[in-house]
C-alpha cells in the first residue's frame, strides 16, 4: 500500500483542519485531481491527488486536525494481490483526542506550581491544568479542594471547545506577538470636519498612511529578531483588517502607493469578497509591510492594536465622533477620528513613530 501524509503547506503551521473529502475508499482518483479540502492559517485549501490509483482508506474525517507528516489517504498498490492489506504507515486517531491539547500558560510551567505528588495526580485525573488554578494552601500551594473546585466550574461551563481554523491561526499569532513585540501604543485625534460626507473613509485613511511612510519610512519595514536588524521597504503592501464571523483575516493589498483610489477601492471590494466567501488565495494573506485597523466601524475609541511580525507597526482607527473643540479661539462642534498607533519599539524609536503619527494627522485633516 502506498500512504500519502499531509505535507507542509507552507505557512508554518504544524496542522491542519480537514474541510471535506473530495474522494471516497473504493473511488478511482487522476493525479492531481482535488483530493481534500483543508483549512490552514486563513484560507481553505484543496490538496490534489499525488498519484492515480484507487482509495483504499481515508485518515480522518470532516473537522479533524491532522498534523503535517500524518497519514492523510492510503492508495491501493496497483500490483498487490487480492487480500494483500499492504503496510499502514501510523494512523491518526480520531474524535476529542485529535484535537485536545495541553494547554500552555505564557511565562509559566506545571514546575513552578507548589502541589504534592497526590494533588497533582489528582489534577491529572480531573483533567485540571493548574496553570488555572489559584491556590489557597499555605505560601501559595495548590490543595486537592482547590482542584476539585476548579474541576466542578470546568463541568458546569460544559467541555472545552477547540479553537479550529482562522481562530487557531490567529491564537498563535497572538502569542508570537506578545512573547515578541516590544510593543508601545501612542494615540491622538485628527480633525476631519474639512470632509464631506461623502468621503470614503478607508481610502483617507490609506492615503494618510503613504504620506505618513514617505514622511518616516521606517514604520514601513520588516523586523529580523534573529540578525537583530530591520529592512525598510520601499512598497507599501498595505494588510487591512476584516473581522468576519470565522474570525480575523489581513488581506493585502500590494503597493498602495501606486494605485488611484478607484482602484485601491475596486482592490478593497475584491478582496473583502473573497474573505467572506473563503476564496481569497493564501498569497493574498502573506507579506504585508504595515496594517491598518479601522476597528471604529463597530465600536470603540482608542485601542493597543497588535503588531504582528515581522512588521513593525499598525494604525487603529476608532470611532468617528462628534466633539467640542477650540476653533480660532471659539468652542465648536467638529466630527473627530481617534488613531492609535502600536509599533515595535526594537525597530521604531518614539521620534519615528510620532513623526508618523503626525504626518497622518495632517494629511487626514486635508479637505478632500
Amino acid at each position: 500500500m502506498n500512504v500519502f501524509k499531509l505535507p507542509d503547506l507552507g505557512e508554518g503551521l504544524q496542522d491542519s483542519e480537514i474541510v471535506e473529502w473530495h474522494v471516497a475508499v473504493g473511488d478511482t482518483v487522476k493525479e492531481d485531481q482535488p483530493l481534500v479540502a483543508v483549512e490552514t492559517a486563513k484560507a481553505i485549501v484543496d490538496i490534489p491527488c499525488p498519484q492515480g490509483g484507487r482509495i483504499n482508506k481515508l485518515y480522518g474525517k470532516a473537522g479533524d486536525i491532522v498534523q503535517v507528516g500524518k497519514p492523510l489517504v492510503e492508495f491501493a498498490a496497483e500490483s498487490a494481490p487480492s487480500g494483500d492489506r499492504g503496510t499502514v504507515v501510523g494512523s491518526v486517531e480520531t474524535g476529542s483526542n485529535v484535537v485536545k491539547e495541553t494547554p500552555t500558560a505564557v511565562g509559566q510551567s506545571g514546575i513552578g506550581f507548589k502541589a504534592t505528588p497526590a494533588v497533582r495526580a489528582l489534577a491529572h485525573r480531573m483533567d485540571v491544568d493548574l496553570s488555572i488554578v489559584t491556590p489557597s494552601g499555605a505560601d501559595g500551594t495548590i490543595t486537592a479542594t482547590d482542584i476539585q473546585r476548579v474541576a466542578k466550574i470546568l463541568a458546569e461551563a460544559g467541555p472545552l471547545e477547540p479553537l479550529r481554523g482562522v481562530r487557531r491561526a490567529m491564537a498563535r499569532t497572538m502569542v508570537q506577538a506578545h512573547a515578541e513585540v516590544a510593543d508601545v501604543t501612542v494615540c491622538d485625534d485628527a480633525d476631519i470636519h474639512a470632509w464631506s460626507n461623502a468621503t470614503d473613509v478607508t481610502l483617507r485613511l490609506i492615503r494618510a498612511i503613504i504620506t505618513a511612510c514617505k514622511a518616516e519610512p521606517s514604520l514601513n519595514a520588516w523586523y529580523d529578531s534573529h540578525a537583530i536588524g530591520r529592512r525598510v521597504l520601499a512598497n507599501i503592501d498595505l494588510g487591512i483588517a476584516v473581522d468576519t464571523k470565522d474570525g480575523l483575516f489581513v488581506p493585502v493589498l500590494r503597493n498602495v502607493g501606486g494605485l488611484s483610489p478607484a482602484e485601491l477601492r475596486a482592490a478593497l471590494n475584491r478582496l473583502k469578497k473573497q474573505v467572506i466567501e473563503r476564496t481569497i488565495p493564501p498569497e493574498e494573506l502573506r507579506g504585508y509591510t504595515f496594517t491598518l485597523s479601522n476597528f471604529g466601524t463597530f465600536g470603540g475609541r482608542y485601542a493597543d492594536p497588535v503588531v504582528v511580525p515581522p512588521t513593525v507597526a499598525i494604525l487603529g482607527a476608532g470611532r468617528i465622533r462628534d466633539e467640542v473643540v477650540a476653533a480660532a479661539g471659539k468652542a465648536a462642534v467638529h466630527r473627530v477620528m481617534p488613531l492609535s498607533l502600536t509599533f515595535d519599539h526594537r525597530a521604531v524609536t518614539g521620534g519615528e513613530a510620532t513623526r508618523f503619527l503626525a504626518a497622518t494627522i495632517d494629511d487626514l485633516e486635508q479637505a478632500d
